[in-house]
């Protein structure tokens, strides 16, 4: 495959990968790009402005370095445009990289970028935000919330189990959830989860049948409270079987309004965005291109 005849590289100049930066340079160089328009910003809320920029200066291949966080932003900033992105994963979790299969590998990640298969993905949007991999609310978004301090370079599936562990006294309030303009839900939960792809944080496997571009959304909802029922909840996502558990109703949609009794944190993508009582959130169908190994 030839070389776009425009590269971008959106980077988190704090992230680490392989070589670092100067390889990535090295690595996009020997593809024969020319006019790289590279862009290194210090967080990943400052992405977005890099990345809409080098598309309207015509880019065709965005390549984004960093780890959830950057690729959430960057995906929101270019959904609906007409780029190409290509994932370099250099976080610690890199959900949605894992979920696509591309890995933690500096050159090869380079190389699906140049040679890899396009695939139209869907993704979510919640309150005026894009997301690709999630987006929760309560226990959840206070489990993300805490990873985000100090637990993020333990988030295997044990480390979610044994954290999760330590939030089962979270409030309950009641929660009435609508999918697709009917009522499906109106009690107390504990957490409320809306997927895009079936592994989440800590790599469990939440929802068995999702996938990225079938243009739905999995909808999760937990009731589960106290240490026991949140054990076996935990313990049977951890094994993906989380349909099966007496505490989770699940479903998908294209729309699902979420209206909870009091302000409950909530999460997208693996990053906390504080506390909300209604969340909206749509389906954006076929709204990105992402390289995936072929």
């Amino acid at each position: 495959m030839s070389a776009p005849k425009r590269v971008a590289v959106v980077t988190h100049r704090k992230k680490t990968l392989g070589g670092g930066l100067d390889e990535l340079r090295a690595a996009i160089a020997g593809y024969g790009a020319e006019n790289i328009d590279w862009s290194e910003v210090p967080k990943s809320r400052k992405a977005p402005k890099k990345a809409r920029r080098a598309v309207e200066r015509g880019a065709e291949l965005v390549f984004v370095w960093g780890g959830d966080g950057m690729v959430q932003r960057c995906l929101d900033a270019l959904a609906g445009r007409d780029a190409t992105v290509a994932i370099v994963p250099a976080g610690t979790a890199n959900l949605l990289a894992n979920n696509l299969g591309v890995p933690e590998d500096l050159g090869e990640a380079v190389r699906i970028g140049f040679e890899g298969e396009r695939r139209r993905l869907d993704l979510g949007r919640i309150n005026g935000e894009h997301f690709a991999v999630m987006a929760g609310a309560g226990f959840d978004g206070r489990l993300i919330r805490d990873a985000d301090r100090d637990l993020k370079d333990r988030a295997g599936k044990l480390a979610y189990v044994w954290t999760g562990l330590r939030h089962v006294g979270g409030v309950t309030p009641r929660t009435r959830i609508k999918v697709d303009g009917t009522t499906w839900f109106d009690e107390p939960a504990s957490c409320v989860l809306v997927g895009n792809v079936g592994r989440i944080t800590g790599g469990i496997h939440a929802f068995d049948d999702a996938r990225p571009d079938d243009g739905w959304l999995e909808v999760g909802v937990t009731t589960a409270q106290g240490a026991a029922e949140w054990a076996r909840t935990l313990g049977r996502m951890a094994v993906g079987r989380s349909e099966r558990s007496p505490f989770v109703r699940m479903t998908r949609a294209r729309r699902v309004d979420i209206r909870l009794a009091e302000p409950m944190t909530y999460e997208l993508d693996g990053g906390a965005r504080g506390q909300a009582k209604k969340m909206r959130v749509r389906v954006v169908p076929a709204a990105i291109t992402v390289c995936v190994p072929a």
